[in-house]
């Protein structure tokens, strides 16, 4: 079986698409995505994005992980996504409805940058109840929460963009325990449906640096919805203003927790590669 393939990454994160719309596809995609997102046997990506009909938005966006499990979200996804289904004229209008698994998201392309493509993406209101996260803790949010792992001593804040985010914030973000304290996290039985980790370091009221583990990935060179969570975590705690500059391995996220509620991202999305994958 051949199948088509575009290769896109936003700051580094990187997808495999797929055009699901005509059923060519195995059915089972987290195989698939496995197979597909081995840096060494595969292509080799963070997981695969698949483009499927919807019935109550524009289209809709499938993301399986590159160990095949299912995501809810993904904030560099969804701008490769958007950027992929205008320039193929699957969607004809800059701006368009995306059904995810975390609800209907709303991006828009704005004009390339060097020859990438920019998108800006209202990713929705971002949710700090734990029940909402999901985060077994008692009380209305978990903001500034003391905690102690194996030796580690940090503070946990909780954020769901659609999909569960613990952020932690350190003084020197060279020295954070990413791949360490990252895994343990994102199985910690706090989280029932594992978590997001967010590393963060604060620069100034208007601009933090981040790395982050992502649930079943590992760690990645960037992280949309992280960033928005990140954001969201440091203007909760009085570290920065409502418009924040995001530093991460793979370049510069801009997010903004606007008046009515709304989390603004905008960053770039990128091109690598199109072809046939055999599988």
């Amino acid at each position: 079986m051949k199948l088509h393939f575009t290769k896109m990454n936003g700051l580094g994160n990187d997808f495999i698409i797929f055009d699901g719309r005509d059923h060519s596809l195995p059915e089972d995609l987290g195989a698939l995505a496995k197979k597909v997102c081995d840096r060494h046997f595969g292509i080799g990506a963070d997981g695969i994005l698949v483009v499927l009909p919807s019935d109550i938005n524009d289209i809709r966006m499938l993301i399986i992980n590159s160990d095949g499990s299912e995501a809810q979200m993904c904030g560099n996804g969804i701008r490769c996504f958007a950027a992929y289904v205008y320039d193929k004229g699957i969607i004809s209008t800059k701006e368009m409805t995306v059904e995810t698994a975390a609800g209907t998201i709303r991006p828009v392309l704005m004009d390339s940058v060097d020859g990438s493509p920019m998108v800006k993406v209202n990713m929705g209101t971002p949710r700090i109840k734990p029940w909402e996260i999901p985060v077994e803790v008692e009380g209305d949010k978990v903001i500034g929460m003391p905690m102690e792992i194996d030796g580690y001593h940090f503070d946990l804040n909780c954020v769901s963009m659609g999909n569960p985010h613990a952020v932690t914030f350190w003084r020197n973000l060279d020295e954070a325990p990413i791949t360490s304290l990252g895994p343990i996290l994102e199985r910690h039985p706090l989280f029932p449906e594992k978590t997001n980790v967010e590393f963060v370091e604060i620069m100034d009221v208007d601009e933090i640096r981040m790395r982050v583990y992502e649930r079943g990935c590992g760690e990645t060179l960037a992280c949309g919805t992280g960033a928005s969570a990140s954001v969201v975590a440091s203007i909760l705690n009085g570290y920065t203003d409502r418009k924040v500059k995001v530093h991460l391995l793979g370049g510069v996220l801009e997010c903004e927790w606007c008046d009515d509620g709304s989390l603004m991202m905008s960053g770039p999305a990128a091109y690598v590669a199109e072809g046939e994958y055999i599988y």
